[in-house]
């Protein structure tokens, strides 16, 4: 399951919860204050850096691209 984070809009509190997709976009109470009316903060993610460039996959190894499987 993904984690969410939130912003409390009454206490101004962040929290996480790890919920099911059909569960994000209902009200999440705060761990705070108890506030529900909140809004889910846009995430960043990490990615793998390996000697000072970005870790990329080819486009050959997509779908049907030739991948090395038979």
């Amino acid at each position: 399951m993904p984690v969410y984070e939130y912003i409390c809009q009454k206490c101004a509190g962040e929290f996480e919860k790890r919920l099911s997709f059909s569960e994000a976009d209902q009200p999440q109470d705060c761990p705070a204050c108890g506030h529900q009316n909140n809004k889910k903060k846009l995430s960043l993610f990490a990615s793998s850096v390996i000697g000072g460039s970005t870790v990329t996959s080819s486009s050959s190894a997509g779908c049907g691209g030739g991948g090395g499987f038979t």
